[in-house]
């Protein structure tokens, strides 16, 4: 079974959902949330650390998460939850931390697929004027975020 929490972001709402319990398995933006849905422990709690976030509050997460992807994927995921708050690195940067200083546009790709919003912090990652950053459909988001964080680090 699939359980379902939804936090009302100031970007809109965010659907976070779990695989039974275990991890959190996908989270992202939506203008319309889901009618119907079941809640458990970890779902409430990822939208308690997600409200908190939201409200300057919080800087990491302390949440399992399990995205689903390739093993090229997973690695970028995780360098991306290494990018220190209120801060970016580019595709290219990115790509030299996981050891592929020549990956920079399968990076790119890899952190255009991430399934899990604002906690696998994707939006710490920029591109240097590439296309995908420039014509992501969530760039607009993105770029709120880590805007966010900015200021929220300033105070």
């Amino acid at each position: 079974m699939i359980y379902k929490s939804i936090y009302s972001s100031p970007l809109g709402f965010l659907e976070i959902c779990s695989d039974g319990g275990e991890a959190i398995t996908r989270a992202y933006f939506t203008s319309t949330p889901s009618a119907e849905y079941v809640e458990n422990a970890l779902t409430k709690a990822a939208a308690a650390q997600a409200r908190a976030y939201f409200e300057g509050e919080r800087r990491s997460f302390e949440l399992p998460l399990a995205p689903e992807g390739t093993a090229f994927q997973k690695q970028v995921w995780h360098a991306c939850t290494e990018i220190e708050y209120a801060h970016s690195k580019t595709f290219k940067e990115l790509a030299a931390a996981i050891g592929d200083d020549k990956a920079a546009r399968k990076v790119a790709l890899a952190v255009e697929e991430n399934p899990i919003a604002v906690f696998i912090p994707d939006h710490r990652v920029k591109g240097k004027a590439s296309f995908l950053a420039t014509l992501s459909s969530r760039s607009a988001v993105k770029e709120a975020l880590l805007g966010a964080e900015v200021q929220f680090a300033k105070r």
